[in-house]
């Protein structure tokens, strides 16, 4: 197979190659989606904290009963925290997250009016929120875009070549240098999906990838297409996805609601 190397690459085919590649996982995701479950702006901010560490599907299995019971920022303020441990306690780190997010919750009742702020630097002064879960937010909630750099995004970026640095931030920057501004949320999409369904951390299923002639890391994983084939979690495949209530475009394409907590 003929792999194209980045080697001697300049500025301008470095940008030509990330575009296609996003417009290539545009065709495999074409209902690429945030896999936080959310009615509004307050249950993305809540639920993205609480994924920290933890899977989105475990989030989503825990926040029902957590929005249940606290609906709006008002009420998680004022919550007993040890109940809302107890709620959270499948999420792994539960008293810290306790903590901010009834801290969050207590900052948006006393500094904005219980509502969720649509601006970055509003974002990021509340407790638990740092760029990555404000971009989440603005993208997602707001519609104004943003990079969502997590350890899936950082990953493929790194071994695409599209950027050697390894900070979150510059990652964030030297990507977004790469594509138009408002490219980047369905971008942020399309690269975690890739990330969780084909391009695995430690067994990326390289015979199996759509963008394998684009990717300069093509061999790091397993080439033989059959066995490829056996390490893909891919919806179409018949895998749940990791929302309990994800959007029709999700559903049309064969893919799977979610169990919920408990369930067989």
């Amino acid at each position: 197979m003929a792999v194209k190397s980045p080697a001697g690459e300049s500025r301008t085919a470095l940008v030509r190659r990330a575009r296609r590649v996003n417009r290539e996982l545009a065709e495999v995701y074409p209902y690429a989606h945030p896999e936080l479950d959310f009615d509004n702006p307050f249950q993305l901010l809540v639920a993205t904290v609480l994924s920290a560490q933890t899977t989105d599907l475990r989030v989503n299995q825990t926040t029902p009963a957590l929005f249940a019971k606290y609906p709006t920022p008002e009420e998680l303020a004022a919550a007993n925290p040890e109940e809302v441990e107890e709620i959270l306690r499948p999420c792994g780190f539960f008293r810290a997250k306790t903590r901010s997010v009834i801290g969050l919750s207590k900052a948006l009742t006393e500094d904005f009016g219980g509502e969720v702020p649509g601006r970055l630097e509003d974002l990021v002064k509340l407790p638990g929120v740092g760029r990555k879960t404000a971009f989440v937010v603005l993208g997602n909630a707001f519609g104004r875009p943003g990079i969502t750099v997590d350890t899936h995004f950082q990953r493929l970026v790194r071994r695409w070549q599209w950027t050697g640095e390894t900070d979150p931030d510059k990652i964030e920057a030297a990507v977004g240098a790469l594509f138009p501004k408002s490219d980047w949320t369905d971008l942020s999409h399309h690269v975690i999906w890739h990330g969780r369904r084909i391009c695995h951390a430690r067994k990326p299923a390289c015979g199996a990838c759509p963008i394998a002639p684009l990717c300069p890391a093509y061999g790091e994983g397993e080439t033989d297409p059959d066995k490829a084939a056996k390490l893909l979690k891919y919806e179409k495949g018949g895998f749940p996805g990791q929302r309990l209530k994800p959007p029709q475009a999700y559903l049309d394409a064969g893919g799977k609601p979610a169990p919920p907590l408990g369930s067989a």
